[in-house]
């Protein structure tokens, strides 16, 4: 297992913690810091109260740029690792796996910091309130931030000197957050009609819409498939108004943007995270898996109500690098690649980007034949360069670039259509499709020779089940038996190794062994809600793929048992995990991170389950069903449409 568990660096592993124990990629690439670090659990919260101590609350995933810087200049630093290791109970939580205490302590952050981000640094009272939060920290104090040492220091003063006054402080606030997420709706009362809260989310989207490169707000750009998804279903009803056919231009014009940017990997297919500019153009390049299930359904819903053949082609893009990629051999999908690795020009520091990105030199070399027939005697490199936007000094700005990572770099983006291209060299578009598809494909094969990004072979149920979705809608559109035949794998996988069938539990994950094999920790992580709804999706997709009826039957048994662990019988709606588990301080609802149902759609780092559960329950439960059911729906509506 030594390429999950790998650090972000080379530096020499003369300590082991207790997370080279655990199974989560993100754990273990931490398993060698100079620091005592706890996994989430009783053993950590029973030594913070025998000792009196302060927890240092570090949490972050695996794919995560800044949580590499964060480890590489403070966690593996000897001197900080002891101030850490002698004052604190340090606890590591990849957020991946315990959303629930990701969850909590985020909303802490943003409500005291003003906003939030990975890695995140909270410090907490033994009975695990918090009382003080950040994200990243240099190790030194740095302009305006200040380094981790003089923040822990710092915070050991206040703990010795000012305890009450930090406890009480941390008191209030967390007394703040519980009244302020607590949201009731009266299964009693009417849900307002669905059109006015359609309409109030389709004005949210147009005012932050952005006509020229579409997407919605400036840079940084994230792709938001759930509100492209909105707009697409919300012209279906409103095909004959002027708002509805303006939904739909910007649903279209903002996948077609971000597939001709480059956010979409020209070369190796799939979609990096997010923008850091307002074109679709340089990204963050990690990928993760739960936005290629979600663009993947959003781009072949787009091919149904366009005819654009150009969609249906990104979403098999798309499912083309998550089998090949994400991919485990007993049905299951990994989480995500990173954005950083090693450049193959040799050396040991990872940089953002290196595994994609080229320079001119690079390309000339590669495609060195003269054209037959184009003019000028050009070169498939000048043809690819021209159609790519490639250029000899890089095609990367210093304002696209702030850490000069990508200095004298091309990150691929379609700068012309194939027409244009063809028409510019003087060949057919034909043999312009040839020329860039063969130019792709040898890059293809260089890109595989250099040193891969960091893989992430968690399998979480909740993006298996958006993924699920994906190739059982993709499948079903385009009749492919393939993709429908592993759709059916992906269920088959999560019932299999996600599913306790003796206590009617979904897991939240699993993990690929030393042997490819898949295992399970002990005792495994009980699902959260969005591992239940993405799952009851996917086998409803499924359902509706190939009418098998096992599917609809699984869906229903979940369907019960999630109103069972997390429906609010006071306040209505669902908690996001288990209100029984008193280590969880704060119970939250999915659509509390939001305003209205516009925000909701756009959480930046985990998609939203919520718009989910009210077509869900009405797809499984019918008006002919009972009057209990029937109220949760009205009941969740509500609460989700008002809030």
């Amino acid at each position: 297992m030594a390429s999950e568990g790998e650090g972000s660096s080379s530096t020499p592993r003369r300590h082991t913690n207790r997370l080279a124990m655990e199974r989560s990629p993100y754990l273990l690439q931490h398993a060698h810091n100079p620091v005592d670090w706890y996994p989430w659990g009783q053993d950590a919260f029973d030594k913070a109260k025998n000792e009196d101590k302060p927890i240092f609350l570090s949490v972050g995933y695996s794919t995560c740029h800044w949580c590499h810087v964060m480890e590489r200049e403070s966690f593996e630093d000897e001197e900080i690792g002891k101030i850490l290791s002698d004052n604190f109970v340090c606890i590591k939580v990849d957020r991946e796996e315990r959303p629930d205490v990701d969850k909590v302590y985020m909303t802490f952050v943003q409500a005291t910091c003003g906003g939030g981000g990975w890695p995140m640094s909270v410090w907490l009272t033994p009975d695990l309130r918090p009382f003080i939060g950040g994200t990243y920290f240099p190790p030194t104090d740095h302009a305006r931030r200040p380094g981790l040492k003089t923040v822990l220091t710092r915070i050991m003063e206040q703990w010795q000197n000012n305890r009450p006054t930090l406890e009480s402080s941390g008191e209030r606030i967390l007394e703040t957050l519980k009244n302020g997420t607590a949201v009731a709706a009266n299964p009693g009362e009417s849900p307002p009609a669905a059109p006015d809260v359609a309409n109030r989310c389709f004005q949210q989207l147009a005012h932050s819409y952005e006509e020229e490169y579409g997407g919605f707000r400036d840079a940084p750009k994230f792709p938001t498939p759930v509100n492209l998804m909105f707009l697409m279903s919300y012209w279906s009803v409103n095909r004959t108004t002027s708002e509805g056919v303006e939904a739909l231009q910007m649903a279209l014009h903002t996948l077609r943007m971000m597939a001709l940017g480059g956010i979409h990997d020209h070369v190796a297919q799939g979609f990096h995270r997010y923008s850091t500019d307002s074109s679709w153009h340089v990204p963050h390049f990690e990928k993760m898996l739960y936005d290629q299930a979600q663009l993947a359904v959003a781009y072949i819903t787009a091919s149904q109500v366009s005819g654009e053949q150009l969609f249906a082609d990104v979403a098999k893009d798309i499912l083309l690098y998550v089998s090949r990629d994400l991919s485990d051999k007993s049905g299951g999908f990994y989480s995500a690649e990173d954005a950083d690795s090693v450049s193959a020009s040799g050396g040991t520091e990872k940089r953002e980007g290196a595994f994609c990105v080229w320079t001119a030199s690079e390309v000339r070399e590669l495609l060195p034949d003269v054209v037959e027939g184009a003019t000028g005697a050009a070169t498939q490199a000048d043809i690819f360069m021209h159609h790519y936007g490639v250029k000899e000094l890089g095609n990367v700005t210093p304002e696209q670039d702030p850490h000069g990572e990508l200095q004298g770099q091309n990150v691929l983006i379609v700068r012309y259509s194939v027409e244009l291209t063809a028409a510019r060299f003087g060949i057919s578009v034909e043999k312009a499709n040839e020329l860039l598809a063969s130019a792709r494909t040898k890059m293809a094969e260089v890109r595989n020779s250099r040193p891969r990004p960091h893989l992430d072979t968690k399998m979480l149920a909740s993006w298996n089940g958006l993924m699920l979705s994906a190739y059982a809608g993709v499948g079903a559109v385009l009749g492919d038996k393939a993709l429908l035949e592993r759709a059916v794998k992906a269920a088959n996988f999560l019932k299999e190794h996600l599913w306790d069938a003796e206590r009617q539990t979904i897991l939240r994950s699993c993990y690929r062994g030393d042997e490819m094999e898949v295992q399970q920790i002990s005792p495994p992580i009980s699902g959260f809600l969005d591992d239940y709804a993405f799952i009851i999706r996917g086998l409803l997709d499924m359902y509706e793929a190939n009418q098998q009826p096992e599917w609809l039957q699984w869906a229903e048994e979940l369907q019960l048992r999630q109103d069972q662990l997390f429906w609010d019988d006071q306040g209505g709606g669902y908690f996001c995990s288990d209100p029984s588990d008193s280590t969880i301080l704060l119970q939250l609802k999915q659509c509390l991170f939001s305003e209205i149902m516009t925000r909701l759609l756009k959480i930046i780092h985990r998609p939203c389950c919520e718009q989910f559960l009210v077509g869900t329950i009405f797809f499984l439960h019918p008006p002919t069903a009972s009057l209990p059911r029937r109220k949760r729906t009205n009941c969740a509506f509500h609460l989700y449409a008002e809030v």
